[in-house]
């Protein structure tokens, strides 16, 4: 019996580093750091803790730009964390360039309150009309300016923005490229 239990207290031991990751131990520092009456190195920790996870979810963001269209290259996708106070945001980019030069970057920020603000004007016909003109893209409603940049608002939390020197109809291309499903799932 008492083999037994070395033997489970063995392997939960061995299975603990495989939880451990960079995110848990600056979780753990933080706590250890406050309950110990340290809030400058707690809150340290925990920002820090928050940055990781921002970096995370922005390589998570990376598959949900679209492949290059025909006739399109695309670079590889593109990871950001930004933690600025209020302002914090995870995104994912990809440019896409053609033979004539053209070119449209594909970009998918979340994590961000801001995105809240913007979900904000979007809901409103009125106020979304003064920012340029309403199209949609699929069944989601978006903001065309008069260079055919494109701005929509995916289930309240993800802001997809298509820009670059290509014409309006190559950027509402792309627009429509993104997987708004999948996105809205995360």
């Amino acid at each position: 019996m008492t083999r037994i239990a070395l033997g489970f207290t063995l392997v939960a031991a061995l299975a603990l580093p495989a939880f451990a990751d960079d995110i848990t131990d600056a979780i753990d520092q933080g706590r250890k750091a406050y309950q110990s009456g340290d809030l400058a190195g707690a809150k340290q920790a925990l920002d820090t803790a928050s940055q990781l996870i921002g970096q995370k979810n922005a390589e998570a963001f990376a598959v949900l730009p679209p492949n290059a269209l025909p006739g399109w290259k695309a670079e590889k996708p593109q990871t950001t964390a930004i933690g600025a106070v209020g302002f914090g945001a995870s995104v994912a980019s990809r440019t896409y360039n053609n033979a004539k030069g053209d070119s449209v970057e594909v970009q998918i920020t979340g994590d961000s309150a801001v995105i809240m603000q913007f979900a904000a004007v979007f809901a409103n016909p009125q106020i979304a009309g003064a920012m340029g003109k309403l199209i949609r893209v699929g069944n989601q409603r978006a903001i065309q300016d008069q260079d055919g940049n494109i701005k929509m608002i995916v289930n309240n939390k993800f802001m997809v923005s298509v820009d670059g020197s290509a014409d309006a109809a190559s950027k509402l291309a792309y627009a429509q490229a993104v997987d708004v499903a999948k996105l809205s799932k995360m």
